[in-house]
C-alpha cells in the first residue's frame, strides 16, 4: 500500500493530489494539510483505514500551493519535517512531489528560496536512476519555490538549465524527490492553464511520460519491503 500525504492549502487545487493518488490503485490518502500528522513511522497507524505500518510499502508527499518558509501559518509543516527525518531512518520508500521535494530537502538542512512561478514543459538532463526508468526529458514543471541547497545526503539527479536540483536522491536510503509533476498531463492541460497561468512552448505533451515515475516508484517500494 501506498501512503499519500495530501499536502494542498487550498481545497479548489485539491484537483493535482486526487490526480496524483490515482497512480496508485491501493493508495490511502491522508489530507495532512486539513487534519495534521504523524511525527513518526510508529505513529503512521494513527492514520484512519492504515491499521498497520507494516502494510505501508511507500509513501508520497504531494505538492501544494503553500511554501516551506510557511511553517507560521502551518504548524504541520514541522511534523512533516520530523516525519520525512523517520522515514529516512527507517528506510521507508519516500517519493516527495513538488512542494514534497522542497520540505524534504529543507528537513534535512537544505534551502528553498521563492524565485517566481514558473509553469511550462521544460527539458531536463536526467540522471540514470532507476526513477526515471522510461522518462523522458519533457516534463510539466509548475512551480515558485526552488531548492537551492539539497539536504544532507540529498544528491541531483535531473537539472534544467534554470534550475541544478530538480531531482534528489539520498545517497543511502530509498528517497527520491522531484520539482515537477508527473501527474500533469495533458488531461490537466486546461485547469492547469486557468489556475496558474500555463506559458507555452515548443515543447508538447506528446513528448512527456512523466507519469512513468509513479510506477517506477511503486516497483522500487515493493522492491525495498
Amino acid at each position: 500500500m501506498i501512503l499519500v500525504l495530501a499536502n494542498e492549502v487550498n481545497p479548489k487545487a485539491n484537483y493535482f493530489v486526487h490526480e496524483l493518488a490515482s497512480y496508485f490503485p491501493d493508495a490511502v490518502v491522508h489530507d495532512y494539510a486539513r487534519d495534521g500528522g504523524p511525527r513518526t513511522v510508529a505513529a503512521l497507524d494513527d492514520i484512519e483505514s492504515v491499521d498497520d505500518v507494516s502494510t505501508v510499502d511507500g509513501v508520497v508527499l504531494s505538492g501544494s500551493t503553500a511554501g516551506v518558509y510557511e511553517s507560521d501559518a502551518y504548524p504541520w509543516m514541522d511534523d512533516q519535517r520530523t516525519l520525512v527525518r523517520d522515514l529516512l531512518n527507517e528506510n521507508v520508500p519516500t517519493l516527495g512531489v513538488c512542494f514534497g521535494h522542497q520540505l524534504v530537502n529543507d528537513a534535512l538542512g537544505g534551502t528553498v528560496e521563492h524565485r517566481g512561478l514558473k509553469a511550462t514543459l521544460v527539458s531536463l538532463d536526467l540522471a540514470d536512476d532507476p526513477l526515471f526508468s522510461g522518462v523522458d526529458e519533457t516534463v510539466p514543471m509548475v512551480h515558485g519555490d526552488v531548492v537551492v541547497d539539497a539536504g544532507t545526503g540529498m544528491e541531483p539527479i535531473a537539472s534544467a538549465d534554470y534550475y541544478p536540483l530538480v531531482a534528489t536522491r539520498h545517497e543511502n536510503a530509498p528517497l527520491w524527490t522531484t520539482q515537477f509533476h508527473p501527474e500533469f498531463t495533458s488531461a490537466l492541460h486546461g485547469r492547469v492553464r486557468r489556475d496558474f497561468g500555463w506559458t507555452d512552448s515548443e515543447r508538447t505533451f506528446d513528448e512527456v511520460t512523466a507519469a512513468r515515475v509513479f510506477e517506477n516508484f511503486r516497483r522500487l517500494a515493493g522492491d525495498s519491503v
